[in-house]
């Protein structure tokens, strides 16, 4: 495998979100595979669109793989989700729902486009309601994986929770001039699609659809970046919670994703329509008398394979773009000239996120920094001497360099942005001792690595320490409080002061009971000396 695949293979891996994904990967196969369990007496649900049944469990009761649009494939394929054909008997929701489809490599791949569905998890015993609703937006970049069980926040916050499959990859984001104006962005089209029930149906299940808090990570946090920023989903949600949505490439080198993450400039129109005009022709219907037609027409495996990773130039867009409908500009700029939904936000990243490779001896950090920051390079090696790391220097600088360039500083760049317009209650994850997941060398010093934060809000299954176990109940109550009330101050946690001009506070997220309010975050990464400047 070349080295570039590797890499690939590697940060496609990165987005997984769940620690126990390759454990489980034969489980689920197999679970697809046998038939759906009964549903539970007492369980049926009437929806708009027809009637389904669940699982009652002894703490969660659960309606999994409830179709929320038609399948969109064939002549609805690269179109927009349409409402799914009623039906009059009780789905039995008892069994996971189909992932969208994928390439294979980091898990088993998928090429059912029959996958817009979505889970519903209840408490057991429902006090007082309607309660408020969390919908997950998993994390893959935009071109893997599923949502994960997110029964804990349930359970311990008496909430009910949404999780969703949308279109990934060329699926969900294809652009091209037979699509007709505004392509592209089909998988954001699905997620807005999918709230759109939660407003029509979720009072059925005990919840409240004036309550609706999006949550994700990774990609999912670019989500509720996108979100923010959508005139489509004015009115859809009233909180989001965006963890470690700043992790592209700042300068567009060494890139293992297409633009796409919170800060990034996207690919206008224009720009997605000429990729996908090289996709069409890679793929033998550049010429064909209706090129939509004979896209529509080619298996997915196909598409998947013509698609690989995104990066090369007759990939096609699989990721967000400028369509002028759904997105008609970059988040980031709609977060500087305040053209956002009225919703609260929590939004961090942790500390040390890295999404470019690593450095072993001076000479690859000599190499890596010229590479990634060209003519930047010796302002970034004099703010970053190798002189000032422990051993091994090479590695722990360029962790830092990267973390604090495409992680840490554009962060705290659109929190004064979004606190211009919007409540934002702001995060850095400090906690360096999460066990590492599987994508990470567990011989480096990884600290507080990407997406650390998702596997303390969900462990999975997932052993921590006691110091670590009241960082991840911490986090529980403050999202779950953050969205049942739009503040994330909740009894057994430290207060939480909304991010402002005045007062630009943000929570050092750690372990033992030790997170605490600071204004050094910008300081100590060298935002305002170095990064701001090139980030914006």
């Amino acid at each position: 495998m070349r080295l570039d695949r590797k890499l690939a293979v590697a940060a496609v891996v990165l987005m997984a979100l769940s620690p126990t994904t390759s454990a489980s990967m034969a489980s689920d196969l197999k679970t697809r595979q046998q038939p759906a369990p009964a549903c539970s007496p007492g369980t049926t649900v009437a929806t708009d669109d027809g009637p389904v049944c669940g699982v009652a469990g002894p703490e969660v009761t659960s309606w999994q793989g409830i179709r929320y649009a038609a399948s969109p494939a064939g002549n609805l394929r690269w179109k927009p989700p349409r409402r799914p054909v009623p039906w009059t008997e009780p789905f039995a929701a008892t069994t996971e729902g189909e992932q969208c489809p994928q390439p294979a490599g980091a898990g088993p791949g998928s090429e059912n486009e029959d996958c817009l569905n979505l889970t519903v998890r209840v408490p057991a015993k429902v006090g007082p309601g309607p309660l408020a609703v969390m919908v997950q937006l998993h994390g893959g970049g935009f071109l893997l994986w599923k949502p994960q069980d997110a029964s804990r926040l349930v359970t311990a916050g008496n909430v009910i929770s949404v999780e969703v499959n949308y279109r990934l990859g060329i699926f969900g984001f294809l652009a091209h001039e037979a699509f007709g104006a505004h392509a592209g962005n089909y998988g954001l089209q699905d997620q807005q699609a999918a709230l759109r029930w939660v407003q029509r149906n979720i009072a059925r299940f005990g919840g409240d659809p004036h309550n609706v808090t999006i949550y994700g990570a990774s990609a999912g946090g670019s989500s509720v970046c996108a979100h923010t920023a959508s005139p489509a989903s004015a009115g859809l949600f009233q909180r989001g919670i965006s963890e470690s949505g700043e992790y592209n490439s700042l300068l567009g080198v060494n890139t293992v994703w297409q633009a796409q993450d919170c800060n990034a400039k996207l690919p206008t129109e224009q720009q997605a329509q000429r990729a996908g005009a090289r996709f069409a022709a890679a793929l033998g219907c550049g010429t064909a008398p209706d090129a939509g037609a004979c896209l529509r027409g080619l298996p997915a495996a196909a598409l998947l394979k013509q698609a690989d990773h995104g990066r090369n130039p007759d990939n096609g867009t699989i990721a967000p773009i400028v369509n002028g409908t759904t997105l008609p500009m970059s988040p980031r700029e709609a977060f500087a000239t305040g053209h956002v939904n009225d919703v609260a936000l929590i939004h961090g990243v942790a500390r040390d996120e890295t999404q470019l490779p690593s450095a072993s001896t001076p000479a690859d950090y000599d190499r890596l920094v010229r590479e990634q920051y060209g003519e930047h390079a010796p302002a970034v090696r004099r703010t970053y001497p190798l002189k000032r790391f422990p051993a091994p220097a090479p590695f722990l600088a360029f962790r830092t360099i990267v973390a604090d360039s495409n992680s840490v500083c554009p962060s705290m760049l659109n929190n004064e942005r979004l606190a211009r317009h919007i409540p934002v209650y702001a995060y850095q994850l400090d906690a360096t001792d999460v066990p590492p997941q599987f994508f990470l060398d567990p011989t480096k010093p990884n600290g507080a690595y990407h997406i650390a934060e998702w596997l303390l809000l969900l462990p999975g299954g997932v052993k921590l320490n006691p110091n670590l176990q009241v960082l991840s109940d911490q986090l529980v109550a403050q999202w779950t409080g953050f969205a049942r009330t739009g503040d994330p101050t909740v009894d057994g946690t430290p207060r939480w002061d909304p991010y402002t001009e005045g007062n630009p506070v943000v929570m050092s997220l750690n372990a033992a009971g030790d997170s605490q309010l600071t204004t050094e975050i910008s300081r100590q990464h060298h935002c305002a000396e170095l990064w701001h400047s090139l980030a914006r």
